[in-house]
Order: C-alpha cells, then sequence, then structure tokens
C-alpha cells in the first residue's frame, strides 16, 4: 500500500533537483508526478497525466453505479410491462439493461469526469497558477516518514503539504 506525499516547489530548476533526489532515493519515476501552470516547460520532469489531474475515474465508478440501477429498473419495468414473447416476464432483460446501462452510465460520466479538475486538487490550484509546481510522490507506507524527512533536510525551498492515506488505484 502505498500512500501520496504533496509539496509545493517554487520553480521548474527546484522540481528537477527534487526528482533527482527521488529518483537517487530509489522511487522509481511511475511514482513521481508534477502539476504545473499551463505552458510550463516540463522537461526533464515527470508530468502527471489526465488520471492525476482529473475526476474520470470518480466520476465513471459514479456512472458505472448509476446505470447499473437504471438498467435494472428499466429492465424490470420492460420485463413485467412488455414481455418479448408470451404473457410471462422475461427476467433475462433486466440483467441485460444493467449491463448496457452500466457500460453507458460509466462512458458518458467518464467524459464529463475527464473535463473537471480533480477534487484532490482544488487546494493547490491557486499555487499552481501562481507558478509553483505541485510534486505528487506515491511512496510506501514503510518509507513516508524517510522521504519527507529527506526532501525536508535537501529542499528547504520546497512546502509539505501534506499526505493522502489512500493512493487511488489506477491514477
Amino acid at each position: 500500500m502505498r500512500r501520496r506525499i504533496y509539496w509545493l516547489l517554487p520553480d521548474v530548476a527546484s522540481s528537477r533537483r527534487t526528482m533527482d533526489d527521488l529518483l537517487l532515493a530509489q522511487i522509481e519515476v511511475r511514482h513521481i508526478h508534477f502539476v504545473a501552470k499551463e505552458g510550463t516547460d516540463m522537461t526533464g520532469l515527470h508530468e502527471a497525466n489526465v488520471l492525476q489531474t482529473s475526476d474520470l475515474i470518480r466520476s465513471a465508478e459514479a456512472g458505472l453505479c448509476i446505470g447499473i440501477a437504471t438498467g435494472g429498473i428499466v429492465g424490470a419495468v420492460l420485463a413485467v410491462a412488455y414481455p418479448i414473447v408470451g404473457d410471462k416476464p422475461q427476467w433475462g432483460l433486466i440483467g441485460v439493461l444493467a449491463i448496457v446501462g452500466a457500460a453507458f452510465g460509466a462512458w458518458a460520466s467518464s467524459m464529463i469526469g475527464i473535463a473537471t479538475p480533480s477534487n484532490r486538487l482544488k487546494r493547490f490550484q491557486p499555487a499552481v497558477e501562481a507558478g509553483q509546481l505541485l510534486l505528487m510522490v506515491d511512496v510506501p507506507r514503510s518509507r513516508v516518514a524517510e522521504i519527507e524527512a529527506r526532501l525536508q533536510a535537501l529542499h528547504p525551498e520546497a512546502h509539505f503539504e501534506g499526505e493522502e492515506p489512500n493512493v487511488p488505484a489506477f491514477p
């Protein structure tokens, strides 16, 4: 299990030095993510992708749940009110429409979620717009204190902004 640690760094040069120090501490590059203002030169930094900066996953999960429920209810109504063959309800229609509803709900909600900034990152938006860079680093629970101490000692210009107890499975 990993924890996500947030740091605000004043500029790109400091961010590059911080990334180098994290790599020397044997943190894999895939666990280091930077968020910067639009148009910032991120050469040499591992930029956060859409899964880390949007509400794509949360929105898709919500759409999946709503789609299953809606598809199941519509399927039940159709199975009882409008049987396809004969007068007996077609209960299989519930499962089919629940699956179709789940797929459609997840797809439609993910289209909205991909355009919505992450709720987790909203508190950092003013600092990022002011030119600072946000560092998100995912570290094993056993190394959180070590990495925090290392960054604090090597980068006094950086500001520790907290940690998340649970790192999302996909981002």
